[in-house]
């Protein structure tokens, strides 16, 4: 291994692999290596946690076994790179291009697509536990999780729990979340259009200025404190039925903006 005295800036790391040294197995956490071009860099190994990879040239790079948590791939080129069972837990792989990579026993779990991403033909990745547009996150355990702007447009989320989720002006169009736990989630702003919602316990959730064009549900688990303020598009048969849910849920109040639920429900327009 080369000593951490060789690279102590991200300009040591580039002087190392242009001289056809390896990483490999080396620390990097949190190194900002954005932009920079690393094509067949051996990485093989190396720890990556919360990197900036972000429009990196990692083109077949080995990056086998390499720890990956929290790094940003966002735009990276990964063609034909060697990602064998690293772990990208939370990753964010944003538009990056991964055609052509191994991804045998690659860990996803958490990690970010989106619908420029680009996974090598006949990877299964709306089941890999990755999020992004039709991705397949049933039961997933979401809990918490930094979710905002994202893209899960279409996706199964059906009995997720995702408690205490910052949802902010995520596109959940279409998306199917009956079942799921949303309690004290942050959806402000979120759009939710054509959303399946039937069953969802909405206590204490924050929804104000969202769109709920066109949901779907028969009921809600609960929705006591959820804050309904400047909702967009929902009809008055919609806010009639959830004005009929039980006054103790209704008299609830956000933990945050201290508005109730039935005030938040009156004070929308009943314009459509």
């Amino acid at each position: 291994m080369i000593s951490k005295e060789t690279y102590k800036t991200p300009q040591d790391v580039l002087a190392v692999l242009k001289i056809g040294l390896t990483l490999a197995q080396e620390d990097l956490y949190q190194f900002n290596l954005s932009g920079f071009d690393l094509p067949k860099a051996n990485l093989h190994q190396a720890t990556l946690i919360r990197a900036n990879l972000s429009q990196a040239n990692l083109s077949e790079a080995d990056l086998s076994q390499a720890d990956l948590r929290g790094a940003d791939l966002r735009q990276a080129i990964l063609r034909d790179a060697n990602l064998q069972a690293a772990c990208l837990y939370r990753a964010d792989l944003s538009g990056a291009d991964l055609r052509g990579a191994n991804l045998s026993d690659i860990k996803l779990l958490g990690a970010r697509y989106d619908s420029h991403t680009l996974f090598p033909e006949g990877f299964i990745y709306k089941s890999s536990g990755a999020i992004g547009p039709n991705a397949n996150l049933n039961g997933a355990q979401l809990n918490t999780a930094n979710l905002r702007h994202v893209d899960l447009q279409g996706a199964s989320l059906l009995g997720a729990y995702l408690g205490g989720a910052d949802l902010t002006l995520a596109n959940l169009q279409g998306a199917r979340l009956s079942q799921a736990d949303l309690r004290k989630a942050c959806l402000t702003g979120a759009f939710l259009r054509n959303a399946r919602l039937n069953g969802v316990n909405l206590a204490g959730a924050d929804l104000r200025a969202a769109d709920m064009t066109g949901v779907e549900f028969e009921q809600f688990e609960s929705i006591a404190g959820a804050d309904f303020s400047h909702v967009q598009g929902l009809s008055d048969e919609m806010r009639s039925r959830l004005l009929s849910q039980p006054a103790q849920e209704l008299d609830t109040p956000h933990a945050l903006t201290r508005k109730t639920t039935r005030a938040s429900l009156e004070s929308l327009s009943t314009k459509i």
